[in-house]
């Protein structure tokens, strides 16, 4: 699946250092805005984009690839509620270690659907609705991995490891007792507060 680290969700706008730019990170990750504040500011936006996907892409160059994966949050509603967890079979990289089930997007691939293609393969279930919930940024010494989060709480199937790998369902009060993978430990925060939420919406609506 998948391998410093930084979250997304944070809500609040950041300035970039020009007047009038504005940085506008909502709580979903997928919401990344540009805000031009002022007519000086959008009179040379075209130009000021057009130097910095330069810049940016001259970085890139010079710095390892990136990997693009995609990881789910497969929560189970109770009380309390749990996420699944998938560890690492011998053999592979970071064997033993426990992360959240996904894995690679290939080419001509949404992330949604290799999400769900991922899920199938490992799990052998076939997910519904598919929430953005957060992200993580991580760099290994060859690559930059990049993740998106979607929590998913309802799915066709019993989920079991298919590939050979253990899973375990976990409460948010049992998930730091996991060793998790480099990538997945900065997400922990989010599933947590996905769990919490869950445990919410069954009072919400009268189920103990």
């Amino acid at each position: 699946n998948h391998s410093n680290s930084v979250t997304g969700g944070s809500g609040r706008g950041m300035q970039l250092g020009r007047p009038g730019w504005q940085a506008c990170v909502l709580h979903r990750p997928q919401c990344h805005q540009l805000i031009l504040k002022t007519p000086r500011a959008q009179a040379g936006s075209l130009s000021r984009m057009q130097t910095a996907a330069s810049a940016n892409s001259m970085d890139r160059s010079t710095g390892p690839p990136l990997l693009l994966v995609v990881g789910a949050a497969l929560i189970k509603r109770g009380q309390p509620a749990r996420v699944l967890l998938a560890q690492r079979p011998p053999g592979k990289q970071h064997a033993g270690l426990w992360e959240l089930p996904g894995g690679k997007v290939e080419a001509g691939e949404t992330p949604e659907g290799a999400l769900a293609r991922e899920l199938q393969e490992e799990l052998g279930v076939q997910v519904g609705e598919l929430v953005p919930l957060s992200f993580a940024s991580h760099a290994y010494p060859t690559f930059h991995l990049l993740m998106p989060l979607y929590a998913c709480y309802s799915w066709f199937g019993e989920p079991e490891g298919v590939e050979g790998q253990a899973v375990a369902w976990v409460t948010a009060q049992e998930l730091h007792g996991y060793e998790l993978t480099a990538a997945d430990v900065p997400l922990v925060p989010a599933v947590i507060r996905a769990l919490h939420d869950a445990e919410s919406w069954l009072e919400v609506h009268g189920v103990a």
